[in-house]
C-alpha cells in the first residue's frame, strides 16, 4: 500500500464504538423497552403456494391479552420498493412457505405467540414453482396473474405480463456473429445455486407508535431509515415530515436490513391498538422463512477466445431465483447484467438477465448484489476456457483484465481512476500465492490432493441517479466537533472512517472528534441507505464539504480576530492561523460560537458546517441494449484460495484465502483487513456449505441454525490480505468503498481450486462433501 503524508488517513486507528461494543453497553434496537408497550406474532404460510379460502380468529381471540388481530383484508394493497407486488399479509393466497398471513397484538409476546400458533387457516394447494428454469417455461403456472397491472417503482425495470418474469435486463455490445466468427476455442458453462440466508447475529426487528398527532414513530434495525420513512409514506399516504425513524446500531446486516418489511407491519399493528407502540421481532427461525433472503441463481456463460486466449465473445443467461415477490431482486438482476462479463475486456455481448418469480422466499440484497453470484458463474467458465486452452488460469485473466481505454458490457468508458488496476492485484496475488505451474495442484505423502483456484472480480455500486448523503459539523465549548449523518454503524467500521476523514481534513485529532451511531431522520441529513459499499464515497464526500463549510465560516472570523484576510490564515490543531506565521492565531473554541473582543463585542456567529454529495452522471439503461453508466466507478481485485482434498472420503479443507483489492486508498488499513477477511469467511460459508433445503412442495427444511449449516471458527483457513492503490479521482483522499467486495470471489475460486483437486466439474453450490461424491462417481454433470 502507498504511504501518503497525512495524519490520520492510512492509520489504524481503534474504532470509536470499540469500547461500548467490547463491554456491552452498545444498544440494539430489541434492546430498548418502554412501559406498556405491545407486542406483536407472526403467523406464517405452511404452505408454499395455496389459495385461501379461510382464516379462522376464533381460538386465538380467546387467548388472555389480546388487542388486535390483522388479516391481509386490513391493508389490500401491495408494496415493494422497485415494483408494488407484495401484500404486506397474504392477501387471497400465499405465494411462499413462511409468507405472513396474519398478525397478532397482546399485552406480552408470549400471548400473541400462543394466539399465533391458534389460528386456523384452510388452504386450496397450488402447484409449485421450484427453480427458475421451472419458471420460465411457457406452460408453468402463473405465481402473479395481475403482473401486469402493478406499478413499476423505479424506471429500468420491466416486469413481462402473462409471464413470471419480474424483470429482464439485456446486454447487447458488438457484433455476437463476429464474436464468435473470431474464436478459435469455445466453451460453454452452466452452474446453479437455490436461496439462502443472511444469518445476521441480530434477527430483524421493527416497532411502531402513532402520537396522538398523527406523527408515526418507528425504530428499527434497518440500513436505510430514511428508506423507511419514505416507503411508509408512499405507501400509507403520510406526509414524510409526520415521520421518525430510530436506527441505533445494527447487528450485522450484509443487505438483508435493506428490505422494508417488518416496519410495514409494525405500522399496521400500532394502528389496529389506537396508535400505542408495538414491537415486532423475528425469532430466528421467522427470520430465515418469512423474511427475505439471499438470491439464487441458474446461470449459462458461453465464452470465445482466440487460440492464444484473447476473449472474442461472450453469450449469458442469468435466471435469478427471485422468489415469490420482487423486492430488490429485479434491481440484482439489473445490476448482474451491468457486470454480467466479469472484469474482462471483451468486445461482442450478449446477456439477458432475468429476475423470476418462484414460490421461494423472496429475495433482496446479499452483500455484493448480484456480484458473487454472478462471478462464480463467470469464473468457473473462465479456468473451463483456460483447460481447454491448455493456458495458466492467471496468464488467461491477466491477457484479458479490463483496463483503461476498454468500456464495460454497458459500453461504459473506463480510465485509471474509474477502473483501478486488475492486472497489479494480479501480479501480487501471484507473488503472495507463490501461485506457478508447479504449485496449483500437489499431491500430499498421504495421498492428499492441494490445489490452488483464482477468481477476478468487480463491482459498480448500482446507485441511483439521485442517492445522496449529507453531513452537519457542530462545535463544543472545547473545540471538538460532532459530526451527524445518517450512515448506519452495521458492524464494518463506518463511522470511524468517517471521523478520520474529518480529523484529517480539519487536521485534528481524533480524540475531538465525536460521532453518534444512532440515527434519527427528524435530526440527521439524509442518506439513501448504507448498502453498495457506497458509504464511504458518498458520505466521506459529504463529509468533507460539511468540513470545508466549517472552514471557510473559521477563516471569515478569525480574519476579523486576526486583522487579515481569510486566504491567509489556515485550520489546524485546534486553531485557526496565519499561514506564514504560525505563532499568530486563535482558537477554534474562541471562534466556534463567535469571537468576542475583550471590551466585550462580539463578532460572526455559531459555526454549523453543512455538506452533502450526490453521486453524479448517472444514466438509465436503454431497455434494448443495455447502453447507460450504471455506477459512478467500479473496484477490482483478485481472490484466492488454496484447499486441501481428501480422494478417500471426498472431505476438503481450505488452507489459505487470499485478497488483493484495488481500494484506491485504504482511510484504516486494521479495519480494511478486518473487511476483508470477514467478507472472506462470510463467502467461503455461502460456497461450502449454506443453502436452504426445499421439498418438492417448496417447504423449508432447515429454517433453524442446527440444520443451516455456517462455516465453524475451527474450519476458519489462514487469510491473506493486500491492497493496491489507484487513487478514486473524486473520492475522499482517493478511497473506493470495499465493504462487499471481500465475498465476492470466493465462490468462484474455491470453486475452481476443488475442480482441479477433484478432477471433475463443480458446478453447484454449495461445494458439500456429499456433492463433490456425486460429481465425482457420477462422472461429473
Amino acid at each position: 500500500m502507498n504511504s501518503n503524508n497525512f495524519s490520520v488517513v492510512g492509520k489504524s486507528v481503534p474504532r470509536v464504538d470499540i469500547a461500548d461494543k467490547a463491554s456491552g453497553r452498545t444498544k440494539y434496537t430489541n434492546d430498548l423497552s418502554s412501559p406498556g408497550m405491545l407486542h406483536a406474532k407472526l403467523h406464517i404460510s405452511d404452505r408454499a403456494h395455496a389459495m385461501i379460502h379461510s382464516i379462522n380468529l376464533k381460538k386465538a381471540w380467546e387467548v388472555s391479552g389480546v388487542r388486535a388481530i390483522i388479516t391481509g383484508e386490513s391493508f389490500p394493497f401491495p408494496v415493494g420498493p422497485l415494483l408494488a407486488d407484495r401484500p404486506p399479509l397474504a392477501l387471497k393466497k400465499v405465494r411462499y412457505f413462511g409468507e405472513p398471513i396474519a398478525l397478532v397484538v397482546a399485552d406480552t409476546e408470549q400471548q400473541a405467540k400462543k394466539a399465533a400458533m391458534l389460528i386456523e387457516v384452510v388452504y386450496e394447494d397450488l402447484p409449485v414453482v421450484n427453480s427458475p428454469s421451472e419458471a420460465l417455461k411457457s406452460d408453468t403456472p402463473l405465481i402473479h396473474e395481475d403482473l401486469g397491472s402493478y406499478k413499476v417503482q423505479v424506471k429500468g425495470v420491466y416486469p413481462v405480463p402473462n409471464t413470471n418474469i419480474a424483470n429482464l435486463t439485456k446486454i447487447r455490445k458488438g457484433n455476437l456473429e463476429a464474436g464468435w466468427k473470431n474464436s478459435d476455442v469455445k466453451i460453454d458453462s452452466k452452474v446453479s445455486f437455490g436461496p439462502s440466508d443472511h444469518a445476521a447475529l441480530e434477527t430483524r426487528s421493527a416497532r411502531a407508535e402513532i402520537k396522538p398527532s398523527g406523527h408515526v414513530i418507528v425504530h428499527t434495525a434497518s440500513q436505510g431509515p430514511f428508506y423507511v420513512r419514505k416507503l411508509l409514506s408512499q405507501f400509507f399516504h403520510i406526509k414524510p415530515g409526520m415521520i421518525t425513524v430510530h436506527t441505533p446500531a445494527v447487528g450485522g446486516a450484509f443487505g438483508g436490513k435493506g428490505a422494508v418489511q417488518l416496519e410495514f407491519l409494525a405500522y399496521l399493528a400500532s394502528r389496529a391498538v389506537g396508535g400505542k407502540l408495538v414491537n415486532l421481532q423475528n425469532s430466528r427461525e421467522e427470520d430465515l422463512m418469512a423474511s427475505p433472503v439471499h438470491i439464487g441463481l441458474e446461470a449459462r456463460v458461453k465464452l470465445g477466445a482466440t487460440q492464444e486466449g484473447k476473449l472474442q465473445a461472450a453469450e449469458i443467461e442469468y435466471l435469478f431465483d427471485g422468489g415469490a415477490y420482487s423486492d430488490t431482486g429485479a434491481g440484482i438482476s439489473k445490476a448482474a447484467a451491468s457486470d454480467c462479463t466479469g472484469p474482462y475486456s471483451i468486445e461482442n455481448v450478449y446477456c439477458d438477465s432475468y429476475c423470476m418469480y418462484t414460490n421461494h422466499p423472496y429475495a433482496t440484497s446479499f452483500r455484493g448484489f448480484g456480484h458473487p453470484e454472478l462471478t462464480f458463474a463467470i469464473e468457473r467458465a473462465m479456468d473451463k476456457l483456460a483447460e481447454k486452452l491448455n493456458m495458466d488460469p492467471l496468464e488467461l485473466r491477466l491477457l484479458n483484465a479490463i483496463k483503461p481505454g476498454d468500456t464495460t458490457p454497458t459500453q461504459v468508458h473506463l480510465n485509471a481512476s474509474n477502473i483501478g488496476d486488475i492486472s497489479a492485484c494480479l501480479l501480487r496475488m501471484k507473488e503472495m500465492l507463490n501461485w506457478n505451474p508447479d504449485t496449483q495442484i500437489m499431491k500430499t505423502e498421504d495421498g492428499k490432493i492441494r490445489a490452488k483456484g483464482i477468481s477476478c472480480l468487480w463491482k459498480t455500486s448500482s446507485t441511483p441517479p439521485n442517492a445522496t448523503a449529507g453531513a452537519v459539523l457542530t462545535f463544543n465549548t472545547d473545540g471538538s466537533v460532532n459530526l451527524s449523518c445518517a450512515a448506519i454503524e452495521v458492524g464494518q467500521g463506518t463511522k470511524t472512517v468517517l471521523a478520520q476523514i474529518l480529523a484529517e481534513k480539519m487536521k485534528m485529532a481524533m480524540k475531538d472528534i465525536h460521532v453518534k451511531l444512532e440515527v434519527n431522520t427528524h435530526h440527521d441529513p439524509h442518506q439513501w441507505k448504507t448498502v453498495a459499499s457506497s458509504t464511504t464515497y458518498i458520505a466521506g464526500r459529504a463529509v468533507m464539504a460539511a468540513a470545508d463549510d466549517a472552514i471557510t465560516q473559521l477563516k471569515k472570523i478569525g480574519a476579523v480576530a486576526l486583522k487579515c484576510l481569510p486566504d491567509d490564515l489556515e485550520v489546524g490543531n485546534s486553531r485557526v492561523y496565519v499561514k506564514d506565521s504560525p505563532e499568530y492565531g486563535v482558537k477554534i473554541t474562541d471562534l466556534a460560537v463567535g469571537y468576542k473582543y475583550p471590551d466585550g463585542n462580539t463578532v460572526g456567529g455559531l459555526v454549523l458546517g453543512e455538506g452533502s454529495y450526490n453521486v453524479r452522471h448517472l444514466t438509465p439503461l436503454d431497455p434494448e441494449t443495455g447502453f447507460g453508466k450504471p455506477g459512478p466507478q467500479w473496484a477490482v481485485g483478485v481472490q484466492a484460495v488454496e484447499v486441501e482434498f481428501n480422494p478417500e472420503d471426498f472431505t476438503y479443507r481450505v488452507l489459505k484465502s487470499a485478497t488483493v483489492l484495488d481500494a484506491g486508498k485504504v482511510i484504516n488499513p486494521q479495519a480494511a483487513i478486518g473487511q476483508m477477511r470477514g467478507g472472506m469467511y462470510m463467502g467461503l460459508s455461502w460456497a461450502s456449505r449454506e443453502s436452504f433445503i426445499f421439498d418438492g412442495h417448496g417447504k423449508i427444511l432447515n429454517p433453524q441454525l442446527r440444520t443451516y449449516d455456517i462455516l465453524r471458527s475451527s474450519e476458519i483457513p489462514e487469510y491473506l490480505v493486500d491492497f493496491v492503490e489507484t487513487p478514486l479521482v473524486d473520492g475522499p483522499y482517493g478511497a473506493r468503498g470495499m465493504g462487499e467486495y471481500g465475498v465476492i470471489g470466493m465462490a468462484g475460486a474455491l470453486g475452481n481450486a476443488l475442480a482441479k483437486a477433484c478432477g471433475t466439474d463443480l458446478y453447484q453450490l454449495p461445494l458439500t462433501h456429499e456433492r463433490i461424491w456425486g460429481s465425482m462417481k457420477g462422472g461429473g454433470r
